[in-house]
């Protein structure tokens, strides 16, 4: 069910950070309904509570 989105740059959830396109390393997350992207310097740092399955808004 994956989609294609007209998107051109990614904002990371957590941090700001901003990539053209859609980065292979970011970690992507469907949290109420919407889906959010953090940057590969995020996902590391808070990788016990993504396989927590936790909200970010947890962290």
């Amino acid at each position: 069910m994956d989609q294609k989105t007209s998107q051109t740059t990614t904002t990371c959830a957590r941090c700001g950070a901003v990539h053209e396109g859609l980065p292979l390393t970011w970690t992507c997350s469907v949290e109420n309904g919407r889906r959010v992207y953090f940057c590969d310097t995020c996902a590391r740092e808070h990788l016990r509570s993504i396989e927590g399955r936790l909200d970010s808004d947890w962290w």
